[in-house]
């Protein structure tokens, strides 16, 4: 676990493998409470980063459509900034 790397940085799966590394830690209770509470933070910032992930992914999902004929159709998918 990198507490290090800024979330930008992570993929999908390298963000969810934290995340399932700091759930693992916190079940464990082994560690004091003020580490418990900045592990929870990071977990929290993952799992958002994780869902923001998932999203994107959607939204090029969503961009494939059936036309009037019942063709498949894509369009090119354009990023939000």
């Amino acid at each position: 676990m990198n507490k290090n790397v800024a979330l930008e940085d992570l993929t999908f799966e390298k963000a969810l493998e934290e995340l399932e590394q700091i759930v693992r830690s916190l079940e464990s209770g082994s560690a004091p409470l003020e580490e418990s509470i900045t592990t929870y933070e990071r977990g929290v910032a993952l799992k958002k980063h994780c869902e923001q992930k998932l999203q994107a992914a959607q939204l090029k999902i969503d961009q494939i459509s059936v036309n009037s004929n019942g063709q498949i159709q894509t369009e090119e998918f354009k990023e939000e900034k």
